[in-house]
């Protein structure tokens, strides 16, 4: 049979549910009564034939490791929440908790740090190349090109608890370059805290350390103290920050030292908002920034960012589209004190390149207005003309391939489904013939898949078998001995054993035909959807 797979109208996470037919909110005794049922039917020494004992102790073994995870209450609450995923990844709770509440908090750090160490487990480089192009100074003979910086950083984990990273800062204008070189050694201290030292040579040598530490489940404090070699200043950091809701965060730093400032800082990310803001406090003066992006469809997105300061004064629009898996491409334009730009970017894994130009240091209405509306009107016209039909070419391409490859997945979950419904038969032909002898409830037909295939099938059209399943054999075994038929409601159907899902991707129902006290009825019901036969009133 195959996996569940994952579908945005059902809830997450019922595969096992599905398999021994238990509601999400099933108590340990209706689990043990489940387990008992199945166990009867699938195991191996009940099988003469060598073919089929394969087969039942496949299944088995299912049906232990589902009994074996719903019955133990910390496992079913992991499981719960993160799927099979959370079970295999290594996420253990401690003895000090025993609330749900207390669990799913724990769950949720435990789940975000085996997050960070799973990015940190091989070496992880980073990067960004600028190039500051302007345009004035190529008019004036002066060359396209005012300056560079490049940054890159590469991390890997040394051990379980240990990372070291080793970066590099490269900067050059008209008139100057220069450079740093990084060293940061991570240690985890415990599964709440951190320390990291940090060593750097060149136009700012330092060294430094940093801690860092989960106060409660939902604020961590960080302190950060360096000292610079060049003129032997120190400086003091400390960052607290709290998780303000699900979605978003505030921080506060203090920062003492030759440039000390407060900073007052609010996140906020959801699965189609991300906003930031920072108020700063410093010597200097005032300064305020933030930033809004929205994503607009599937794969773009747009931008507004807004920055005001003792030395600046600007806003930046723009947006930008994933082009790949892991490659997106962004542009923005600023107009602010210092003139008005163009900045193109290209981000692809934790690589970046940032190509500012500088249209013009004057800020003339009638050029700013232009230089908005001309790559604004380029834009839609690409993406009308060039963009969306090679998109829609491309799309076709992946469906037919996905078709090609779902349809041996489809192939092999068929016949997995036929044998386990032929160990199914032998009793669900008993029980129909206890329920025929009572005048009870009989499944004369179910099937499962398309909702249209089952109407034309039901019709007698021929030919449309591909995107449905015969599923009467399983439906009559998981008849009660009281003539009652229950399936629960937020339980995909394909979990089902003897079920499979004949056509993945598309909306299903299950139709059932039956008989009740020498009277014929019908019910569809949604792949979600609770079903239970005979129906009150008949």
């Amino acid at each position: 049979m195959m996996g569940e797979e994952a579908a945005p109208t059902g809830p997450p996470n019922r595969e096992l549910y599905a398999l021994l037919n238990l509601s999400p909110d099933a108590s340990d005794e209706e689990i043990r009564k489940a387990y008992r049922q199945w166990a009867q039917v699938y195991h191996p020494d009940k099988i003469q034939s060598p073919q089929m004992k394969e087969v039942a102790t496949e299944n088995f073994q299912r049906i232990c490791e589902a009994y074996e995870i719903l019955s133990d209450e910390t496992k079913r609450l992991i499981y719960d929440l993160y799927g099979m995923e959370g079970l295999t990844s290594g996420l253990e709770l401690g003895p000090r908790l025993s609330k749900p509440d207390e669990i799913r908090e724990e769950l949720e750090r435990i789940k975000r740090r085996n997050e960070e160490a799973k990015k940190m487990a091989h070496f992880s480089p980073t990067g960004s190349i600028i190039f500051n192009l302007s345009v004035p100074h190529l008019l004036g003979g002066d060359g396209i090109m005012r300056g560079m910086v490049m940054a890159s950083q590469v991390q890997s984990q040394l051990s379980k608890d240990d990372a070291i990273a080793i970066g590099g800062n490269l900067a050059a204008n008209e008139k100057s370059g220069g450079g740093i070189a990084t060293a940061i050694l991570r240690r985890q201290l415990s599964p709440v805290s951190s320390i990291e030292f940090v060593a750097s040579t060149g136009l700012q040598s330092l060294i430094g350390m940093q801690t860092t530490r989960q106060l409660t489940i939902h604020s961590t404090a960080t302190i950060n103290i360096s000292k610079s070699l060049s003129d032997g200043s120190i400086n003091l950091t400390n960052t607290w920050t709290r998780q303000l809701s699900e979605t978003s965060s505030g921080n506060i730093e203090l920062a003492l030292g030759m440039q000390s400032a407060i900073t007052v800082g609010w996140r906020k990310r959801d699965e189609n908002i991300s906003a930031a803001g920072d108020f700063k406090i410093e010597s200097g003066g005032l300064g305020a920034s933030a930033r809004y992006t929205r994503k607009l469809s599937s794969k773009s997105h747009g931008r507004i960012v807004g920055r005001m300061g003792s030395n600046a004064l600007e806003i930046e629009v723009g947006g930008g589209r994933k082009i790949s898996e892991f490659s997106t491409v962004r542009m923005m334009y600023t107009i602010g004190i210092k003139g008005i730009y163009w900045k193109l970017e290209l981000h692809r894994g934790g690589q970046k390149l940032i190509v500012p130009i500088l249209l013009s240091s004057h800020l003339a209405p009638v050029f700013a207005t232009g230089a908005f509306i001309v790559p604004t009107s380029l834009y839609f016209l690409l993406k009308k003309f060039v963009v969306k039909p090679y998109l829609r070419k491309r799309e076709k391409q992946k469906a037919l391939e996905n078709m090609e490859k779902t349809w041996g997945q489809v192939g092999e979950a068929r016949a997995a489904a036929e044998k386990a419904q032929q160990l199914l038969q032998n009793v669900a032909t008993r029980k129909r013939n206890r329920q025929v002898e009572t005048d009870g409830l009989i499944v004369t037909k179910a099937l499962y898949g398309d909702p249209k295939a089952i109407e034309r099938r039901h019709e007698g059209v021929e030919g449309v078998d591909s995107g449905v399943i015969d599923v009467t054999v399983p439906m009559n075994f998981l008849v009660s001995d009281s003539g009652q038929l229950r399936l629960h409601e937020g339980v995909k159907k394909s979990g089902i054993m003897g079920f499979c899902d004949p056509c993945p991707g598309q909306p299903k129902e299950l139709y059932v035909a039956y008989t009740w006290r020498s009277q014929t009825f019908e019910v569809a019901v949604g792949d979600y959807d609770a079903l239970s036969i005979p129906q009150e009133g008949q």
